[in-house]
């Protein structure tokens, strides 16, 4: 790693972290909901779905959302599991089903009912001397699995080796607040936050030299955001959106990254 790596990350940033860069991010959903009770359940959908073909997911997660608009909260509130698992009984989206889309959405439904809301269930057990969000992405995945709908792999569990990529770009929206990050949420501090380990973020941290793992899992995320830790501590996702633009955009190049880094 660059010793003097900073200053081109907020070049990076300052260029790429805006909102005209986000399309085809699924992140564009979240802007349509002002209020956050609608946007996080908004923001879980989005993000859950945040795998595959961008093209499939940006259709998939606005089929789903024609359905809950104009407000999510209140279609979640007011309907049963027996009426989503009607309302979805056709949706697919690659590994996804409607009964798994419509086990994340009741789990929303049973979670919001009995905590208020998606944030007040996700900071239950995070503790201030928690280092990472770990802690509270588990309680959260075993509220979700809880009933008798399960969501499947739409909520990760950490525990099982995997990154949580879809979990913690769902968190990075909700928590974080800037040009692209809507934020809402409260009492998660920014700085307990994981990397969204995906393929594009997995390149930078070995150009990075943040890791040398061949595995994309927990471990690697934890040790990427553990090398952006060390440059701003208070904020080590910051610049994720603006890094991955590199291979998610179809005018961005990853091989363009490298003129910044090696200039």
């Amino acid at each position: 790693m660059q010793k003097n790596i900073e200053p081109i990350l907020e070049k990076i940033y300052k260029k790429y972290n805006k909102r005209e860069f986000i399309h085809p991010d699924p992140l564009e959903f979240l802007f349509s909901y002002k209020n956050v009770r609608d946007r996080e359940i908004v923001a879980l959908v989005a993000s859950s779905l945040a795998y595959g073909r961008v093209t499939q997911i940006l259709k998939s997660v606005s089929s789903v959302l024609k359905t809950l608009t104009p407000s999510p909260y209140q279609f979640l509130i007011k309907t049963s599991f027996q009426s989503l698992s009607n309302t979805f009984k056709g949706f697919r989206h690659r590994f996804a089903d409607g009964h798994q889309l419509s086990s994340l959405l009741f789990g929303a439904k049973k979670t919001i009912t009995e905590y208020g809301s998606l944030n007040r269930c996700f900071t239950h057990t995070l503790a201030p001397d928690d280092s990472t969000i770990i802690n509270a992405l588990t309680f959260f995945f075993f509220v979700f699995n809880s009933s008798r709908s399960k969501p499947g792999h739409l909520v990760a569990l950490p525990q099982k080796k995997s990154a949580c990529k879809r979990m913690n770009l769902f968190l990075r929206w909700m928590v974080r607040r800037d040009a692209v990050d809507p934020g809402g949420w409260e009492h998660v501090p920014p700085s307990k936050l994981i990397i969204p380990l995906d393929t594009h973020m997995y390149r930078i941290g070995l150009l990075l030299g943040f890791t040398n793992r061949k595995q994309m899992d927990m471990r690697t995320a934890l040790e990427i955001t553990s090398g952006f830790q060390k440059i701003i501590p208070k904020d080590p996702v910051k610049y994720d959106f603006a890094l991955t633009r590199f291979g998610i955009r179809y005018d961005l190049n990853f091989d363009d990254i490298h003129h910044y880094f090696n200039s």
